[in-house]
């Protein structure tokens, strides 16, 4: 399911389409669900700047794999499998920042829809911006409402659909397989903010497990 990473991490775009949630072995899933709840709660019952910011740039040093190999195969709309997601989103955001920007401008013209407004980025989002607002979701992981991280990680992903999906549009007439990629990129973003609001939603219920 995941690739080998170097560090710090640099893959291909691919490897963002072939992430996916599934079923996992007993012994994978109850340490998936045992590493994510006792770092989550560790952190947030006692936070420690110091701690927090080391968190949050983990892969920066260590690369993604450590991560995927604990929580990429979790069920999408559990805790370790939103928190991969957290992470491998900023990993891609700071992988290709121009890029992130340039897409993620182009889905907030074109969606009418408050998500730039939760989502947070300061505007013009440049490539920056657009790294900073990566880090403060992640960060609102641990020191804020969980919900609203997740709430704004969702937004952000539903705009990155948006712009790739308007890219995939402008390519397919002169390279109908570079819009094959791009669409297909644009509804791995679709489905991570679904399934990012979705886990938002079973927190705020108290049953995110």
């Amino acid at each position: 399911m995941t690739d080998d990473f170097r560090k710090p991490v640099l893959f291909g775009s691919s490897a963002f389409e072939s992430f996916q949630g599934g079923d996992d072995p007993a012994q994978i899933s109850r340490m998936a669900h045992e590493t994510a709840n006792a770092l989550l709660n560790r952190v947030r019952e006692t936070p420690d700047e110091e701690v927090v910011q080391r968190l949050v740039a983990f892969t920066d040093e260590h690369g993604i794999d450590a991560i995927a190999e604990l929580w990429s195969r979790s069920a999408p709309r559990s805790l370790p499998g939103s928190l991969w997601r957290l992470y491998l989103l900023r990993a891609l955001i700071r992988q290709d920042p121009e890029q992130t920007s340039f897409t993620f401008t182009r889905g907030t013209d074109l969606l009418r829809t408050i998500d730039a407004v939760v989502a947070g980025a300061e505007t013009p989002t440049g490539p920056k911006e657009v790294t900073d607002l990566a880090d403060r979701i992640l960060r609102g992981v641990f020191t804020g409402d969980f919900a609203v991280a997740l709430d704004r990680a969702a937004a952000f992903c539903r705009i990155m659909a948006q712009g790739w999906a308007s890219l995939a549009d402008d390519a397919e007439v002169l390279d109908p397989a570079r819009g094959s990629e791009l669409t297909t990129r644009a509804a791995r973003f679709e489905e991570y903010g679904g399934d990012l609001a979705g886990s938002a939603r079973l927190w705020r219920s108290g049953s995110l497990e």
